[in-house]
């Protein structure tokens, strides 16, 4: 088909391998730039400015393969910096080796998650590898779940699932409901909990937003005295949502707290582990997640403390069947297979990239001793910087629960925390994110890129106090 046309001819791998030494010859370029580029990180800006871009053109023929690389080039020097040591603030880190090799490996075959026909080897993987992870999170032996673009995506299927189970109304929708369905969360819960609310129909206020404690975890006297407050005022609290780490604070709600409330009351438990459900593979830190093994269902994103590239999240449930029952739609365009639905069926998502592949090759090379390690790690070192920071006359907002801590200058104002914040981000030391928790600005800290260090954190506490006396 390219045959006398002017498209050059490493737009394609030839399937006969005609030009295999040549676009081998093209990757290994873009490859020594990426390896390149990774391995400078720490001497790279924290957050470069992207400048002005080349020009944005849909050109009127055909390139030669060459110009890919400077605009590859000049991708790398507009990104965001997550591998450099002092980027700790937020929940992104630097992927694993095998992450992103990985994910080169699911763009170049392009299967399609949409069906076990288009994607016969990774369909089956993650059917296997979300029953193995449900086990990890100790939910039954019928549990299993799916893959999905982000925990955005994850808990609006939790949510819908538990809406239609509830009510039985997959098919026929929510008209004529005796009672106003409501969901109750943490008021630190995440915000996507009130997206899936506004696009499942029930409005964005039916997530009951329930006072955290000082350490920013809901209790279980806060759900069980809400579940009787909304039912004597006729509402139908249908699902509650635990919160394991927050986006702020990274806190734990009462998980088993709020089990046990659930199970009396026949509520659907969602527990939303997007990101501290990692401490799961930790045999020192597991006790934090205790009665996540109760939950109905789980959103566990392993592009955050799993080190795989974005992106990567599940969605696990007690039972897989549930997804079949409470959330199926068949397209009869799919071929069939007597054990195992096509994901696309139970999936809010349709055409769908092999995620997979980047977790399984990443679980491969890390183990479970490496993954423990990890986690272990960033637990200890926010505690030694936790120590620091309070030392140099840091105020936390709370003790860390995980590996999150937000701090400030006693007494500074927000526009104080926010000049500290750029002050130390251009200075290349470090970069802090600067959330509102309760109405005031604080300095917040994700101590997750494998290459911090108590060096390094002191290094940035010193700088810390250098910014900090001259902003006051």
């Amino acid at each position: 088909m390219l045959r006398g046309s002017k498209i050059d001819p490493r737009a394609f791998v030839n399937p006969h391998g005609t030009n295999q030494s040549a676009v081998t010859e093209l990757a290994h370029q873009v490859i020594d730039m990426l390896i390149g580029h990774l391995s400078n990180a720490a001497q790279l800006p924290l957050q470069p400015d992207p400048g002005s871009l080349m020009m944005v053109r849909f050109p009127e023929h055909p390139q030669p393969a060459e110009v890919l690389l400077p605009l590859i080039q000049q991708v790398l020097q507009g990104a965001m910096n997550p591998a450099h040591p002092g980027y700790i603030g937020h929940m992104d880190t630097m992927p694993s080796t095998a992450a992103f090799l990985g994910e080169l490996v699911s763009a170049a075959t392009n299967n399609n998650m949409l069906s076990l026909e288009m994607a016969p080897f990774a369909a089956r993987l993650e059917d296997r590898l979300m029953r193995l992870l449900a086990a990890e999170f100790g939910l039954s032996p019928q549990a299993g779940g799916v893959m999905v673009s982000g925990g955005s995506l994850a808990n609006l299927e939790a949510l819908a699932l538990a809406r239609n189970l509830r009510y039985d109304i997959a098919k026929t929708g929510l008209f004529g409901l005796p009672a106003r369905p409501v969901i109750l969360a943490s008021a630190e819960a995440h915000t996507s909990l009130r997206k899936a609310a506004m696009v499942l129909g029930l409005g964005s206020e039916a997530v009951i937003a329930l006072p955290a404690d000082g350490n920013g975890s809901l209790t279980a006297a806060s759900v069980a005295q809400a579940i009787i407050d909304h039912r004597a005022a006729g509402n139908d609290p249908f699902c509650v949502v635990a919160t394991a780490g927050t986006t702020v604070l990274g806190a734990i709600d009462d998980i088993a707290g709020i089990a046990a409330v659930t199970q009396s009351a026949g509520i659907w438990l969602h527990v939303d582990a997007a990101y501290a459900g990692a401490l799961i593979f930790s045999t020192t830190y597991r006790h934090l997640l205790n009665g996540i093994h109760h939950a109905d269902s789980i959103t566990f994103n392993p592009q955050k403390w799993m080190y795989v590239a974005k992106t990567c999240a599940t969605l696990l449930v007690r039972d897989r069947s549930l997804l079949q029952r409470g959330f199926r739609v068949s397209a009869p365009y799919m071929g069939e297979d007597p054990e195992l639905v096509n994901p696309g069926e139970i999936n809010i998502q349709g055409t769908r990239h092999a995620d997979v592949i980047k977790l399984w090759l990443t679980m491969q090379l890390l183990g479970r001793n490496g993954t423990a390690y990890l986690i272990d790690q960033s637990m200890l070192l926010v505690q030694q910087f936790a120590t620091m920071l309070r030392d140099a006359g840091m105020e936390l907002a709370a003790h860390p629960t995980t590996n999150l801590i937000c701090f400030r200058p006693p007494a500074a104002s927000d526009a104080t925390v926010t000049a500290v914040q750029q002050r130390l981000h251009h200075a290349g030391s470090a970069f802090f994110s600067v959330p509102t928790w309760h109405g005031q600005r604080w300095l917040r800290s994700v101590v997750l890129n494998p290459f911090v260090d108590v060096a390094r954190l002191q290094t940035i506490v010193s700088q810390l106090q250098a910014v900090v006396a001259d902003a006051l």
